[in-house]
């Protein structure tokens, strides 16, 4: 069996890409796509859905200690944010996680409520980030603001790409 060594900058690497993709769909969503929702009780629009996204991240940030969250700015969940405040609060709180990951990593920092580690944690914050990221991608169709193909096929062909450590910063 090879052995199979993770570095902080795997990690890392993986991370940025996954918040890149955020990012990248943010940009290709129009402003009435932005209001869009299913929910007939009040439920999250496709902004809030992003807004929910960084203030999971911030959350268990704070959580774990203060001073991880610092710079990291909790969204007001009642008021709809910009693109520009969206994307600047996601590259915000992505940075602040792969520093955090990149402690335990490097470090040997205790995620505090993560048994398992870091790699455990990173899987946790991407399926969180992709399960939302197809809540959005549904309610823009079914709303009749779906995106493009090449964005629909870009959040997976973004995974592939020899250059995606150029895509992701």
């Amino acid at each position: 069996m090879a052995d199979l060594t993770l570095t902080s900058a795997d990690i890392l690497e993986c991370w940025r890409l996954n918040n890149a993709i955020n990012l990248r769909l943010i940009d290709q969503i129009s402003d009435a796509g932005m209001r869009d929702t299913m929910s007939t009780r009040g439920g999250r629009n496709v902004a809030q859905q992003f807004v929910h996204l960084h203030n999971v991240r911030w959350s268990w940030l704070y959580h774990a200690d203060p001073k991880l969250a610092r710079g990291v700015a909790r969204l007001n969940t009642k008021k709809d944010p910009t693109k520009a405040q969206l994307k600047s609060a996601l590259t915000a709180s992505c940075d602040a996680i792969g520093r955090w990951l990149a402690m335990a990593i490097d470090d040997g920092v205790k995620l505090k409520n993560f048994a398992g580690g870091p790699v455990k944690a990173l899987g946790y914050f991407v399926a969180h980030d992709s399960h939302h990221r197809g809540s959005v991608l549904l309610t823009l169709k079914l709303c009749g603001h779906k995106v493009d193909m090449q964005t629909q096929f870009g959040i997976w062909m973004m995974w592939h790409s020899k250059s995606a450590r150029r895509l992701q910063m």
